[in-house]
């Protein structure tokens, strides 16, 4: 069987410890050599996860011909640099969220690597989860009836000064890291983009980045999602989302675990709210990092298009844009 040979570009935490070794389990997948700005901590990353090779360089990477495709989990200030850079390696690119810092950065990249005849994906991953496929299913077919509104919240504590998602020059902040997810799940249910952005955003007065956002988005038809992003909270995340006939509760909806049973919870009728009629549907165990190197995998392999079209993560970085800047 014909399989994509795998660069991971950069030693990132999310790298080491989610998504290369996913990677490593994934069919159609083989991952071949990792890269770093230090030829020792190559060494000693790829000896961590069992890869055969180790590059000093990331140009060194991109430059190794046993390499198909790459995976960049670079901050995202770096995204755009090598991504083009990839790109004009001939490599396929599956790039970490957010695509890039700005909506026209990411059509730049998404430009380049059309020219170059290469894939490139935003590695959403929670879409590609049993739970959310489910999930967006049964809004598409009508089981809670017309959707009306989402409501998500996302947030977690990190307030170190050091930390790439706390500088403004490495693209971080609540929005960025995190609150992308809120606006990409509400995009993604209600199958279209926001008419109307109401946002508030309240910033660390010495880091510069956002901390606590919170945004209406509106959606042709009257729909609305409303979300809060925070890292400055404690470690929470929800998502509701209500129809005129019933609603659905994702129980663990961005970093779902891959190795237990996760559930949805559909609700309509019944007599609420004291007694709804509510199902609660579980899924066997699955690694959503997994999932999506298998689908970029195939659509390498078969020639076929991406999960997720690109125009989809420029969009994203449109909402973003509007938030951040209004």
């Amino acid at each position: 069987m014909a399989v994509v040979r795998w660069g991971i570009l950069s030693t990132a935490d999310i790298g080491m410890r989610k998504v290369t070794p996913a990677i490593q389990r994934a069919e159609r997948c083989d991952v071949v050599a990792i890269g770093s700005r230090d030829a020792d901590r190559a060494r000693a990353a790829a000896g961590e996860l069992g890869i055969a090779g180790s590059h000093g360089t990331y140009e060194d990477l991109l430059a190794a011909e046993d390499i198909d495709a790459v995976y960049i989990p670079l901050p995202n200030d770096l995204h755009a640099e090598w991504t083009m850079k990839a790109a004009e390696a001939g490599k396929h690119v599956l790039c970490e969220k957010p695509l890039a810092i700005s909506a026209a950065q990411a059509e730049e990249m998404a430009a380049a690597c059309d020219a170059a005849g290469v894939k490139l994906a935003e590695a959403f991953m929670y879409r590609h989860h049993p739970s959310w496929v489910e999930a967006i299913r049964l809004v598409r077919t009508g089981a809670i009836g017309e959707l009306q509104a989402v409501q998500s919240w996302f947030s977690y504590f990190n307030d170190d000064p050091g930390n790439i998602r706390n500088r403004t020059v490495n693209g971080g902040g609540a929005i960025m890291d995190i609150g992308c997810y809120n606006i990409n799940l509400s995009r993604v249910l209600f199958a279209t983009e926001p008419i109307a952005i109401h946002s508030s955003v309240r910033r660390d007065p010495v880091m510069e980045i956002d901390t606590l956002s919170s945004a209406v988005l509106e959606f042709p038809g009257g729909g609305q999602a409303a979300f809060t992003c925070s890292t400055r909270a404690e470690d929470y995340q929800r998502v509701h989302i209500a129809g005129s006939d019933g609603r659905i509760e994702i129980e663990i909806p961005f970093n779902i675990p891959p190795d237990r049973e996760t559930r949805i919870f559909v609700t309509s009728g019944g007599n609420p709210p004291m007694a709804p009629a509510t199902e609660t549907v579980t899924f066997p165990a699955a690694d959503q990092y997994t999932v999506q190197a298998e689908l970029f995998a195939a659509a390498i392999l078969d020639d076929t298009d991406v999960p997720v079209p690109i125009s989809d993560a420029i969009a994203n970085m449109r909402v973003i844009d509007e938030i951040l800047g209004g």
